[in-house]
């Protein structure tokens, strides 16, 4: 069974590589497959990907040279985590035909997910006897530590009017679509070293505006993964305006919103309550993206997570399955389960069906060969004390057990019910138990039936009945996983022509064997005569008849409940 098992895993993880996705720990297979919410960041996923700095302005919403060169500065001399945003900024400028040139770096606070700001430090002469700090981030919380702000080269006083304007602009940008940072400056007396606890009573001095259109096919892409019985939602730390904007572009409920300071004050149980009908987590830090992921874990879901960054690390860590991509960090990679060749939410959707269909075949073979197991076992335990002889010898045990895996491995290549891929799968060993018990007794019920037809009607002796065991033992094997691999009538259901041809191969053999040669001896085999041969055909089609009927009415009662 293991090996059998990584045969169908592996088998499941070459073709998921094909189509873009790779599996890094096979076990993954089967919680892609299980997976009904998927946590993901909007860049690259729901959108392009290509941010471009659209616009630059001023304090009062003009464009401005000076911004774009306070900006650029800024990003130029940035040496901490590289993101696009800043790529963008750089790229305008030097298009702009912006330098460095004549500027010395002095020093540099790096960006934290608590400050959610940048400031670098520079000297705009040799012989400057102060310093400019340059800080730019998230609006509110470059605006939280301004006292002025620039009206066309004088510092004016941010008063509360001031405060809701700039506000107003940065809401209408958000609205329509567009990310905002703020930028403000000032300048400080030299020193050996800066901290974060210079960054204040600085000069507001505007906004940079960036655009990341939403990708053309993310909306039938969510609807695709929507019909999967997979929900999305978005764990981002842009702002609740353009995150909303973007929801309603690719038809997610933009109303359905949680902020990070929101869920800052939520209790573990309040949390357990919201996050499933929450689409959108907005402005969160990343230790609350994984008590996201813990929270909907809680509520009995089994979550993915998408994400390429240092800060998605510990969220891919306590996801069900973590997923990455090709050009994320080497931390995020190292934690993640799955690795995606293109940051396509369609390349997952194709994984998820890869996926389903790969557990599909495995928790087949489970099923199918627990049962079969199951009924053999009870065959033995209830013959072995009334016979003067033992039912199979170990020998032929382990022949039929060798033919019937032959098959088995050729189960990782099935094709699969499209039904059995519209929704997602978990292990159930309940659900087992009873397809065990169910269908293993109907085995056990045909094998008495053997026993006496055997002994009544054909009076046979050792070898007799050891070989007539033998071949309707394994017929009955491998005709049980034509007729149990999938839920329709067998013959609706068209199996792999591996499965088919294989099983046709070992049926053709079991038949030979006992009239083969030297071959039939070493097993205690003998050849059968034309009415036990026939007896046999019967008994095997008596059983998949059997099988097919109750089949029918299980997967009838276990679809009702």
């Amino acid at each position: 069974m293991p090996a059998i098992i990584s045969v169908t895993l592996s088998a499941g993880a070459r073709a998921m590589s094909k189509r873009g996705v790779i599996v890094r720990r096979l076990d993954a297979i089967e919680n892609l497959g299980s997976m009904d919410i998927l946590c993901t960041d909007k860049t690259g996923t729901l959108t392009e990907g290509t941010i471009v700095l659209s616009d630059v302005l001023d304090a009062a919403g003009r464009p401005s040279e000076e911004v774009r060169r306070l900006a650029f500065l800024n990003a130029a001399f940035e040496t901490g985590i590289k993101n696009p945003l800043d790529a963008a900024i750089v790229a305008a400028g030097e298009s702009a035909g912006l330098t460095t040139s004549g500027l010395i770096k002095i020093d540099e606070i790096p960006y934290d997910f608590m400050r959610r700001r940048l400031t670098i430090v520079v000297a705009e002469r040799a012989t400057s006897t102060q310093h400019l700090f340059v800080t730019k981030g998230a609006f509110s919380n470059v605006l939280d530590i301004c006292s002025s702000f620039d009206r066309d080269g004088v510092e004016v006083p941010l008063d509360a009017k001031a405060r809701a304007e700039f506000e107003t602009l940065f809401k209408a940008s958000g609205a329509e679509g567009f990310r905002v940072l703020a930028l403000a400056t000032r300048r400080v007396a030299i020193k050996a070293d800066y901290d974060r606890d210079d960054e204040r009573e600085m000069t507001f001095c505007g906004f940079l505006v960036f655009y990341d259109p939403p990708k053309a096919d993310a909306k039938r892409t969510i609807h695709d993964l929507n019909r999967l019985g997979i929900r999305i939602k978005v764990i981002s730390g842009d702002n609740r305006y353009v995150t909303a904007h973007l929801a309603e572009a690719v038809g997610l409920d933009a109303k359905s919103m949680l902020t990070g300071e929101k869920l800052a004050t939520l209790k573990d149980e309040a949390l357990w309550h919201l996050a499933p009908r929450t689409d959108l987590f907005v402005e969160i830090d990343p230790q609350q993206k994984e008590r996201i992921v813990r929270a909907l874990q809680r509520t009995g879901h089994s979550v993915g997570y998408l994400g390429d960054g240092i800060n998605d690390a510990p969220a891919l860590h306590a996801a069900d399955v973590g997923i990455s991509v090709e050009e994320a960090v080497d931390v995020a990679r190292e934690s993640a389960d799955i690795i995606l060749l293109s940051r396509d939410l369609d390349v997952l959707r194709t994984g998820v069906e890869d996926g389903r269909q790969t557990f599909a075949n495995t928790l087949k073979y489970i099923s199918i060969t627990t049962s079969a197991n199951f009924g053999n076992m009870i065959s033995m335990a209830l013959a072995t004390p009334l016979l003067p002889f033992l039912p199979l010898a170990a020998k032929q045990i382990l022949l039929n057990n060798f033919l019937s895996d032959v098959p088995s491995i050729a189960i990782s290549s099935d094709n699969v019910d499209p039904e059995r891929v519209l929704r997602p799968q978990r292990w159930n060993i309940k659900d087992i138990r009873k397809f065990m018990i169910v269908f293993g007794l109907i085995s056990s019920v045909f094998d008495l039936l053997t026993f006496g037809v055997l002994l009544l009607v054909f009076h046979a002796n050792e070898a007799t009945f050891q070989t007539s065991w033998f071949m309707i033992s394994l017929l009955t094997e491998l005709a049980v996983v034509l007729v149990l691999r999938t839920h329709k009538p067998a013959f609706r259901s068209k199996p792999s022509q591996l499965l088919l041809g294989s099983t046709v191969a070992v049926v053709i053999a079991t038949f030979a064997i006992p009239f083969l040669g030297g071959l039939p001896s070493v097993f205690g085999f003998v050849p059968l005569s034309t009415a036990q041969l026939a007896a046999i055909v019967v008994i095997v089609l008596g059983y998949i008849l059997a099988t097919e009927m109750v089949k029918a009415r299980y997967f009838r009662l276990e679809n009702s409940t």
